[in-house]
């Protein structure tokens, strides 16, 4: 495939620009609401705290930024996700040309990576997962530069990466542990080691960090507990072998997209010169572009599928979401892409069909599920219909805003992004899993209490506090589709001003001393 280099910039640039914007018009233009993670970060990002229940705070924050921007709107979150998507392609391509690949070469490591499952139905959601991936992409190009020359500027900002990813999600630990495994490991690398680089790369991230460690020691390591109480401990000694092996396999599932471009691109004549082509492949790049190459895909996958067999636990398959993005690297190295394609127009079609078969579905999500599906889904909830409800029922009881709703995530951070005013979370009415509660204000201003589903009282979690509670309104929402989706019941408590439970139950009659046992069994 020859063409001139330029020819190569301008087609990765038009490629990855188009795909990204669809992604972010496509949900933007459809979607009636925002789906799970994206409200939950709306909720959070309100608090502008240096944590959250579940995460690091940098996803919420930069949902708060795109909620202030534009007044409100969900859509935010979308291209927050294509931005993601956008930088980390522009990443690959420049770590491609640093490992020796040629343009056109790059051209298709982008393509073949665009077409994973990651990069596309998921990528609507703005999470951690999602904002990972240009953090791992950049924290391996800047490493690489490091390396080659050197520059202190290379490892300051590999520094600001590191600390920028362990604000997204701890997971980026992983990738952290791999580049100080291949500085130790390999004697080119390890030589830096007596220069200022990496020690000031470390102390750059350690001092960005030094605000999240502070709000972690006050609130006892509360991402860290969350995270124990949700794993998946190991119940049988099958599950060591099963858990690491079904791991595996979602990630090989996560590849089909860039199997099928590769087949098509091949053909059955390409097929046959596999072979010959691997054995090229072996010459034409410097063996530590290839050292390189090969680490930082395998390692943390290595790592990931042994934890996983020692301990027994379940690690859940989106993770794996920034494990992979050299994979398609990996395929133009090793396979002599593209030139053993005798195919290769062929190969953009079939990327270009896939990718409009996923854009297609996320359309068909917004539009069509609904009506063959007939079930309740997250971005069709009436939010906006509920929350205006809730905060027109609390203004006729209390002459006053909301200023507090309690309840499950769904349920109460759905009002804390529509509601005028933005009331903030109160998660599960539990203040270790809310800190940014001020419990004397709360106490001052009252609460209101959410939940749906017909049940006339509140969550277990809520009946800790209110063990007497029952509902006092009720009302159906239609769902915000024409299809027959059962309509979503949602119920409430008002709590007036100074009649909030600060304490569960229990530890009222026991004494302010269960609070912290009690907290632990929450």
């Amino acid at each position: 495939m020859a063409f001139h280099t330029p020819s190569a910039t301008r087609a990765a640039f038009l490629y990855g620009s188009v795909i990204c914007l669809l992604y972010a018009l496509i949900p933007s233009l459809t979607f009636p609401g925002p789906p799970l993670d994206v409200v939950e970060g709306f909720a959070w990002g309100r608090e502008l705290a240096l944590g959250y229940t579940k995460h690091p705070p940098m996803q919420a924050w930069l949902l708060e930024m795109t909620y202030r921007l534009t007044g409100g709107h969900h859509a935010g979150g979308y291209w927050l996700s294509a931005l993601s998507a956008a930088l980390t392609y522009l990443f690959i391509w420049q770590l491609a040309r640093r490992l020796g690949f040629s343009p056109w070469q790059a051209f298709w490591a982008i393509v073949l990576t665009s077409v994973t499952f990651y990069f596309t139905l998921p990528l609507p959601e703005f999470n951690p997962n999602v904002l990972q991936i240009p953090v791992w992409a950049g924290m391996m190009l800047f490493f690489h530069r490091a390396l080659a020359k050197g520059r202190l500027l290379d490892w300051i900002v590999l520094g600001v990466f590191a600390a920028f990813g362990l604000y997204t999600k701890y997971f980026v630990l992983l990738l952290i542990g791999t580049i100080g495994l291949y500085t130790l490991v390999f004697a080119d690398a390890r030589r830096h080691l007596l220069s200022a680089g990496p020690w000031l790369c470390a102390l750059v991230c350690a001092a960005l960090l030094v605000p999240h460690v502070r709000w972690l020691l006050e609130t006892d390591f509360l991402t860290f507990q969350y995270a124990a109480d949700r794993s998946n401990p190991a119940t049988s000694f099958l599950d060591h072998i099963l858990n690491p092996l079904n791991f595996l396999a979602a990630q090989i599932g996560n590849h089909v997209g860039l199997f099928l471009v590769v087949l098509v691109g091949l053909g059955w004549s390409g097929m046959r010169a596999v072979r010959t082509g691997l054995r090229q492949a072996t010459r034409t790049l410097p063996p530590p572009g290839d050292r390189f190459l090969l680490w930082f895909a395998f390692v943390p996958l290595a790592v990931v599928l042994a934890a996983s067999a020692v301990t027994g636990n379940e690690f859940e398959h989106m993770w794996g979401m920034p494990m992979f993005l050299l994979s398609g690297m990996l395929a133009i190295r090793f396979l002599a892409l593209p030139e053993l394609w005798p195919h290769s127009r062929r190969a953009l079609a079939a990327a270009v069909a896939i990718q409009a078969i996923f854009l297609a579905v996320l359309i068909g999500q917004a539009v069509l599920e609904p009506h063959w599906k007939h079930k309740q889904t997250r971005i069709h909830y009436p939010g906006r219909d509920i929350a205006g409800h809730l905060a027109s029922i609390w203004k006729s009881e209390t002459g006053t805003d909301l200023a507090y709703v309690a309840g499950d995530m769904w349920s109460a951070a759905n009002v804390t992004i529509y509601v005028p005013g933005r009331p903030s979370m109160f998660y599960l009415h539990d203040a270790r899993l809310s800190p940014w509660i001020d419990m004397e204000d709360v106490q001052a201003r009252g609460l209101m209490i959410v939940w749906r589903g017909d049940s006339e009282r509140p969550a277990r979690e809520i009946l800790r506090y209110y063990p007497d509670a029952v509902r006092s309104g009720r009302k159906t929402f239609p769902y915000r589709s024409s299809a027959g989706i059962p309509e979503e019941i949602i119920n409430w408590v008002i709590i007036p001003p100074g009649e909030v439970a600060l304490q569960p139950v229990s530890c009222v009659s026991a004494g302010s001393d269960c609070l912290e046992s009690d907290a632990k069994d929450n």
